[in-house]
């Protein structure tokens, strides 16, 4: 059964949404502070986590760190009071798949959920795919290990998807916002500023001289093509 880990503070959201995802068909698990969360995050295995930023002990904030730091790249969808632009560049930074604010509707919520859980599923059931090479580094997308002249560089997830993307679609100049979909699923507008921060990423780790990338082009006014 697919296992959904919600961490909420609020008693009454909580179990609605809780009843709501269990119709759905979901294995739920509840942690009421942010702590508890991590800890449940790291333990249970959870297929998916909704994540409260503004929660006692630890913010969610602090909780997506700890996790995307330690290699985590389960799909997280925040669902919080915070609307601000800056909030959810942060959450982007930070490699948040989703950035739901409240108050919003259940059913776009569930449809969400759904979607996140299909998308993650569908990539961990890819066949192993071959090794990739381009300059000195070196790709092996079953373990998700990036190496640069034989040394081993760690990039955060989303940095990882970004590269991914753009490396399939060599050649092929692809939007901010198309990036933003593929990469984050996400279809809006606003937050294409967390595509250039992790380009300057990849840049950064990948390529000989980032001032001067010779593999990750920017494409004045569209957006961003790979070159091998």
């Amino acid at each position: 059964m697919t296992r959904v880990l919600l961490v909420e503070d609020n008693a009454d959201l909580a179990a609605g949404l809780r009843y709501n995802l269990e119709l759905e068909g979901y294995d739920v698990l509840h942690a009421d502070d942010g702590l508890t969360g991590l800890e449940a995050a790291r333990t249970a295995s959870p297929d998916l986590i909704i994540l409260d930023a503004m929660l006692p002990r630890m913010d969610g904030f602090q909780v997506l760190r700890s996790l995307r730091g330690e290699g985590s790249s389960v799909p997280v969808l925040m669902l919080t009071a915070l609307g601000e632009e800056e909030d959810k560049v942060r959450g982007f930074r930070l490699d948040a798949d989703q950035y739901v604010t409240k108050p919003f509707h259940l059913l776009e919520l569930l449809e969400r959920v759904k979607s996140l859980i299909r998308r993650h599923a569908r990539k961990s059931a890819d066949v192993r795919p071959q090794r990739l090479r381009f300059g000195d580094v070196e790709v092996d997308p079953a373990s998700r290990q990036v190496r640069v002249a034989g040394k081993e560089v760690q990039l955060t997830p989303r940095a990882y998807g970004l590269m991914m993307a753009l490396v399939r679609s060599e050649g092929t100049v692809l939007t901010r916002v198309d990036l933003l979909r593929d990469v984050w699923g996400h279809r809006g507008l606003v937050m294409t500023r967390t595509v250039d921060s992790h380009i300057k990423e990849l840049r950064k780790k990948l390529e000989h001289d980032p001032t001067n990338p010779q593999h990750f082009i920017t494409v004045w006014k569209v957006g961003y093509r790979f070159q091998s």
